[in-house]
């Protein structure tokens, strides 16, 4: 079954967008800007932005709308302001700086959160660029794709499969990577539990069952309708996540931003299991008593990605492949996207489409 949509959130297609000419001089972007945290997005215009060094131009063709992007406008996590959010992009490129290489007018890109490293720090060294010292990240340190063009690192940026649409192709490039880095992070045993079933769970869900493994779905109390999609995508079991599964898991991997999920995930994780926390930012987490963690159970964290897990990741979701449940929204409704977002009324990923 295919999951494909491509219909904004008022049921209009959404168009396929061409290849764009390079761009005469006048010509000027829009975006969608967060000025103060909690506030809501204010729409701009600018001079479109000139592409230099590693830089490439692109002409964003799509932009998912992730939860991280929620946690930047509503101020969860502090960083440049003002900033124009978005880093699940796919776009076209329209010029190239003068060190770039790999890239030509024309190709079509995704631009995922880690925008850049530093290339020298410990970590970049001993190829955990995702730690870097001093990273650059798309829709946070740097202006990213809730806009109609962007400036990307060509270094950071990647090829994209051409068997996914632009707006199929956009929640991979984060709710699938940091999905795909949770799940190696939790090993390769069964059952898995999933808490929280979004974007990124209803990607690592078609990635467990390709791999042969059974899926439990922790949803929120009363979610039928999240549970249906869940079992539509391989899971075996759905619950709300304050019930127990039919039998201890091997991991667990914690995708809501809800810290009283990770003793209660430790509870129903077998000796030797380990829960992974995949988000950027959780509410703190209870105390719990040590008997729960006992038993070489162990908690652990992601973050960011590298271009490593992009490559593998994208060959692995074109091989399966995955398919994307998508809600598509016209640029200047990023705000109605957020706030769907945060109200959980989504299935699977909103993506904004210029």
């Amino acid at each position: 079954m295919r999951l494909r949509t491509a219909e904004f959130a008022n049921n209009c297609v959404v168009p396929e967008v061409a290849d764009l000419p390079s761009p005469a001089p006048d010509v000027k972007m829009r975006a969608m800007q967060l000025d103060s945290p909690g506030s809501p997005l204010r729409s701009i215009e600018r001079t479109l932005p000139k592409p230099s060094g590693q830089d490439l131009l692109v002409s964003v063709r799509a932009c998912g709308v992730c939860r991280t992007d929620l946690h930047v406008v509503d101020g969860d996590l502090r960083g440049r302001l003002p900033i124009v959010p978005g880093h699940e992009i796919v776009g076209s490129v329209i010029a190239v700086g003068s060190l770039v290489e790999g890239f030509e007018v024309g190709d079509r890109v995704g631009i995922p959160w880690l925008g850049g490293a530093c290339g020298t720090c410990s970590y970049c060294r001993s190829g955990r660029e995702n730690l870097c010292d001093n990273p650059v990240f798309t829709g946070f340190t740097r202006d990213g794709g809730f806009a109609t063009h962007c400036l990307a690192d060509a270094r950071f940026c990647l090829p994209l499969p051409a068997s996914f649409s632009d707006v199929e192709a956009a929640p991979l490039l984060c709710a699938g990577l940091i999905g795909y880095r949770s799940l190696r992070a939790a090993g390769e045993g069964s059952p898995l539990g999933l808490y929280g079933f979004g974007a990124a769970a209803h990607i690592v869900a078609q990635v467990a069952a390709f791999e042969d493994r059974q899926v439990y779905a922790f949803t929120r109390a009363g979610d039928e309708a999240g549970q249906t999609f869940a079992r539509s995508l391989g899971c075996s079991w759905t619950g709300s996540s304050e019930e127990a599964p039919p039998e201890p898991m091997a991991a667990a991997i914690i995708f809501a931003p809800v810290g009283d999920l990770v003793p209660q995930a430790l509870r129903h994780v077998r000796k030797g299991g380990r829960v992974v926390c995949a988000g950027i930012h959780m509410s703190d987490i209870p105390a719990f008593p040590y008997e729960q963690l006992w038993g070489e159970r162990s908690i652990v964290s992601v973050a960011n990605l590298t271009r490593a897990d992009g490559r593998e990741f994208l060959a692995l979701a074109e091989r399966i492949p995955i398919n994307t449940a998508t809600t598509a929204f016209p640029l200047p409704a990023a705000n109605v996207a957020l706030e769907r977002l945060r109200a959980g009324t989504i299935e699977g990923a909103a993506v904004l489409v210029p």
